[in-house]
């Protein structure tokens, strides 16, 4: 048999065997039926029998609905979606600063030139006025800020909403840009739970603690924010985990702080004092070494703090416990 004839019958049995891969894949294994994709439950149903042949299928179609033609259009898009953390809400066009074209390939000295230009132009444009220059100002620190905190990106979004509403309600004449983002990074951080001290935001801040109370007060009322005082036992993790703590140390820090809510003794205390104490003690409870001085560090409060306030949690624990 010569190499042709041998080429030819191995076309039409590759041929044959796709043919009837492709009539199983659409065939009832079990009854012969019709196979249908329900895309709603994400299911392959053979429609004589009901076997169901395939199920967790990925819908890769939009997660929205349309019953007419126009309504497709308005809703269909692409590209990234939108963030309150761009002052533009990530719409406008970035032009890459690598000077390579699509393949990888450096540009010339006469398009680099062209591209630097035009970067030039996309970036005025970007910030028409002087409320889009404030606004990415401010966008921009607010995310600085939130990454030396470490701080989660709904706090970063929830800040940047706040930054806009006082923004949109005329509240910063008068104001520092700086002032007002700090401000409302320390207020969307307690409003999430996940609250930081404000020495803490001093230390990635531009602007003086005297300064970010005095703000912090003033969008608060102004906006009429819901923010509830800070509890102690948010910090507790936090602390925790830098000190390198066992869980068990966590689980006893909070006892402490609920028994010296029910004692009274969280009243008119710094909450970060108290947590920072709170962990101290239960490591001593739990025979785990930590110094005060770590303590204090990781805390950002002074030793004299921490010996006082856990003498105090100890107390008002074997009161409640007597």
């Amino acid at each position: 048999m010569s190499d042709t004839t041998t080429l030819r019958t191995q076309e039409h049995t590759s041929e044959a065997e796709r043919t009837r891969e492709a009539e199983e894949e659409t065939v009832c294994p079990e009854c012969g039926g019709r196979l249908e994709t329900d895309s709603e439950h994400g299911e392959v149903v053979c429609s004589d029998c009901g076997l169901v042949v395939e199920e967790d299928a990925v819908d890769r179609g939009p997660e929205w609905r349309a019953f007419d033609a126009s309504e497709r259009d308005s809703k269909s898009r692409v590209g990234a979606p939108t963030t309150k953390m761009m002052h533009d809400k990530g719409l406008s066009t970035n032009i890459g600063w690598q000077d390579k074209d699509a393949y990888g390939n450096s540009l010339s000295s006469r398009q680099r030139q062209k591209m630097q230009r035009l970067r030039t132009w996309n970036e005025r444009f970007r910030t028409r006025d002087s409320k889009e220059r404030n606004l990415k100002q401010a966008l921009g620190e607010i995310d600085r800020m939130s990454s030396a905190l470490g701080l989660p990106e709904n706090v970063r979004e929830t800040a940047s909403v706040i930054y806009r509403r006082a923004l949109a309600e005329n509240l910063l004449p008068g104001r520092s840009i700086e002032g007002v983002a700090t401000a409302a990074v320390y207020a969307a951080a307690r409003q999430a739970g996940v609250p930081r001290s404000l020495d803490e935001i001093s230390v990635v801040s531009r602007v003086d603690r005297m300064e970010l109370t005095r703000t912090y007060r003033y969008i608060v009322r102004e906006l009429n924010l819901e923010i509830a005082p800070a509890d102690p036992e948010s910090y507790i993790p936090r602390f925790a985990s830098d000190l390198e703590l066992s869980d068990e140390v966590e689980r006893r820090a909070r006892d402490l702080v609920e028994d010296g809510r029910e004692a009274g003794l969280l009243s008119g205390k710094s909450p970060v004092g108290l947590a920072a104490a709170a962990v101290y003690a239960a490591a001593l409870l739990c025979n785990e070494k930590v110094t005060q001085s770590e303590v204090s560090e990781v805390a950002s409060i002074s030793e004299v703090t921490i010996r006082n306030r856990y003498k105090e949690l100890l107390e008002a624990a074997e009161v409640i416990t007597a």
